[in-house]
């Protein structure tokens, strides 16, 4: 299937590893031109371009600081990617600040306030703004795509972890009311919400094996299962799929700790 993304600029937040850089390779080999964006790993950002250049798609992937909680920093990728290649096509908003673990003997009501803003700042204040500077040339153009990847817990709920799962369940509101005032402009919009990926990170075969014992499909989510739907939804096959939730994780089901 073509999905016409060649020669498509598509930015993929957080894109060192895991998920995202299984997204920006997925989108590369599909002849897309790619931004990969990085926080704090510019090695991890360098070998994503690494291997998307072995890759057997004709795209271009280059890797981008940024940090999305800082307008400033949008300004600047949007006006590097601008004098590159123009116009942002597709967003996909990957880039996360997991969460502190809880102190031992932490409770809901003990939690620290600050901790629940600094999620919101970065999980969900900064995939807003940085949606927001885009949609203006994606409206002129009337196309654009753009996904948000969330979590499982902002549906199944976790304890000790009210700010991720607050500010990621943020994303899906914020996603159903952009499909409303977005739609009609050619513009799609949903949130990704994969299982238990993971990805590059290592873990105990205990660990592993307990996780994919909580899904259906007994296995782990592979970051290419997420970048393959992504895709999906961010290309011309995707003709009118949007503010959808899309839970890609075998049927996942959070275990309680």
């Amino acid at each position: 299937m073509d999905f016409g993304l060649k020669d498509k600029v598509v930015v993929v937040t957080g894109a060192s590893g895991g998920i995202g850089r299984a997204t920006a390779t997925a989108f590369a080999a599909e002849g897309a031109r790619v931004v990969a964006t990085y926080h704090s790993n510019p090695a991890g950002a360098k070998e994503t371009v690494r291997r998307a250049e072995l890759g057997d798609g004709t795209g271009e992937v280059v890797a981008e600081r940024l940090d999305q909680g800082d307008p400033a920093s949008i300004t600047r990728l949007l006006n590097a990617v601008g004098e590159r290649w123009g116009a942002v096509d597709v967003l996909v908003n990957n880039a996360v600040a997991l969460p502190d673990f809880p102190r031992p003997g932490e409770l809901f009501e003990t939690e620290p306030p600050e901790r629940f803003a600094a999620s919101l700042q970065a999980n969900l204040l900064g995939p807003y703004l940085l949606s927001r500077a885009v949609v203006g040339p994606m409206r002129a153009s009337g196309w654009g795509r753009i996904v948000h990847v969330s979590s499982t817990f902002a549906e199944d709920g976790y304890p000790g972890r009210a700010a991720y799962a607050s500010a990621k369940a943020g994303l899906h509101g914020l996603t159903r009311v952009m499909s409303r005032e977005l739609g009609r402009a050619g513009i799609l919009t949903n949130v990704v919400l994969p299982g238990f990926t993971p990805g590059d990170k290592q873990m105990s075969p205990a660990l592993l094996n307990y996780t994919a014992e909580a899904a259906a499909t007994k296995r782990n989510t592979d970051p290419e299962d997420v970048a393959r739907t992504i895709v999906f939804l961010c290309s011309r096959a995707n003709t009118n799929i949007t503010g959808e939730l899309v839970r890609v994780d075998g049927h996942f089901l959070t275990p309680a700790p």
